[in-house]
């Protein structure tokens, strides 16, 4: 069953110093079943993030549609979409985004607070993530205290926490040398199998790639 379909969609924005368009994305045709994982690779550039983030619905197609879990975002209002992103889909960025002065288990649990009836166990569900991730003895930690590889750890467990159909990481270990990367990987496919979420991440890493259920490439704006 199909998750995400994307028809035709394309992307172009305005060059501030000529004031002329600039395509980005043309012509995007794909369709991601639920459980997948998903690399995106290609150049610097390229128009990956872009894909990335209409998937997420951060941002819109000039032209095309997208259908994500049975609807249309397009028929949505900014407040619909904003509860979308916090029920349905998780971020993961290269910068992990934590708040400095919350401990890694408020971190985690700041994704529950945009719903309007938060889980019951969501404390629960935080404990056992970062138990899982090896992180249940740093719950009281500050994210200075933690290592980069650390803090992207509570990164992914704070993207899960809602329990979303969709991950969606940008990058996410291309702050962290070849060694924390690679472990980071293991643990992201990890979480997404042991949770049953589908998970598409760009990365110029093709070895991180190729362990992707599947990989695509955007060469010039178009998939390949």
């Amino acid at each position: 069953m199909s998750l995400i379909q994307l028809t035709n969609v394309s992307k172009s924005y305005t060059d501030p110093g000529s004031g002329a368009r600039v395509p980005v994305l043309h012509g995007i045709n794909l369709s991601i079943e639920a459980g997948e994982s998903v690399a995106i690779v290609g150049p610097s550039g390229c128009g990956k993030s872009t894909l990335l983030n209409i998937l997420g619905t951060l941002d819109t197609p000039d032209e095309g549609e997208i259908v994500f879990d049975g609807e249309s975002p397009a028929k949505s209002t900014a407040k619909q979409l904003a509860a979308l992103r916090s029920q349905k889909i998780g971020f993961i960025f290269q910068l992990h985004h934590l708040m400095p002065q919350c401990s890694v288990l408020e971190n985690v649990l700041l994704p529950t607070l945009a719903l309007k009836a938060p889980p019951a166990d969501a404390v629960s569900r935080a404990e056992s993530l970062l138990e899982q991730v090896g992180l249940k003895d740093r719950m009281n930690w500050k994210p200075a205290q933690l290592s980069g590889g650390e803090r992207q750890r509570v990164a992914f467990v704070r993207a899960l926490i809602n329990q979303p159909r969709l991950i969606l990481a940008d990058e996410p270990t291309g702050a962290l040398d070849e060694t924390n990367a690679a472990a980071l990987t293991d643990l992201l496919l990890q979480l997404q199998k042991s949770s049953e979420v589908t998970l598409i991440m760009v990365t110029h890493h093709r070895a991180q790639a190729e362990r992707m259920g599947r990989m695509l490439t955007i060469h010039e704006g178009s998939l390949k």
